[in-house]
């Protein structure tokens, strides 16, 4: 009983600071009608939540830190990564028919907390366990899963950011390298990498706790259906729909999947 009290006591903290961090960010963002320190903010929370869930805690066990250390390393990665590429480029086209309105701006950066809270699901549950288990091998399936979805991940992004960068490349589309195997292979690392860290997490989840599970399917579904591939596709058919190299690409590139779909 008391460690379910305990349990529910870390989540609420948790959503607390979440959507305390995006609420706040929210009002600074209307003000200045920016976008600019959206995704920054985002794995900036990320990387709180991981770290404060484990102090919350307090028991430090080690599949607790190599989780929050996991959490943290991508946190980082990706949100210096995505801060210097909106610096770059000016704005983030997503945003273009909403920097102006509070009200549905509101709605995205309230949508953030939401992605946040449920990814981190698995983390938050581990970080406010009392006991402790051996380490298995689904822990380190899952360290390996996240490993694999981390450099696939690193890897697009730095071959797209070096594509991108050559000017002989410019209004081109990448087909080059990972993305010569799959059209979305940041996406593909990002998903494989929640896969791993709930599989080890589930090593000492019970019961309801499984539901957490949420996590890569939250992850994946938004990425597939909503917010990530259905636009970036849409955009491609826009710009190069017409190209018949990029046709063929399409055609004979998985989608997600390496080699697969």
């Amino acid at each position: 009983m008391f460690a379910f009290l305990d349990m529910g006591n870390s989540l609420a903290k948790a959503a607390a600071l979440d959507f305390g961090i995006q609420w706040g960010c929210w009002v600074l963002a209307s003000a200045l009608k920016t976008e600019k320190f959206y995704d920054l903010a985002g794995s900036s929370t990320f990387f709180a939540l991981a770290l404060q869930s484990l102090r919350w805690g307090g028991t430090y066990h080690t599949r607790q830190k190599i989780q929050t250390g996991l959490v943290m390393a991508w946190a980082a990665r990706l949100g210096t990564y995505l801060f210097s590429r909106i610096q770059h480029d000016g704005v983030d086209r997503r945003f273009n028919n909403v920097r102006d309105r509070p009200g549905v701006f509101f709605v995205y950066w309230s949508l953030q907390g939401v992605w946040v809270l449920s990814t981190l699901l698995p983390t938050l549950l581990l970080n406010s366990k009392k006991e402790d288990s051996p380490l298995s091998a689904r822990d380190y399936l899952g360290w390996g899963m996240w490993g694999v979805g981390f450099l696939f991940e690193t890897v697009a992004d730095y071959q797209k950011s070096r594509f991108k960068a050559n000017p002989e490349n410019t209004g081109k589309f990448i087909s080059e390298g990972l993305w010569s195997i799959s059209r979305h292979p940041n996406y593909f690392g990002e998903i494989l990498m929640w896969s791993g860290l709930y599989v080890s997490a589930s090593s000492v989840l019970s019961g309801w706790e499984h539901l957490s599970v949420v996590s890569p399917l939250f992850l994946s579904f938004l990425l597939i259906n909503v917010s990530g591939i259905p636009m970036l596709e849409t955009y491609g058919q826009k710009k190069w729909g017409g190209d018949p190299a990029y046709q063929d690409y399409v055609r004979k590139t998985a989608k997600l999947i390496p080699f697969i779909w």
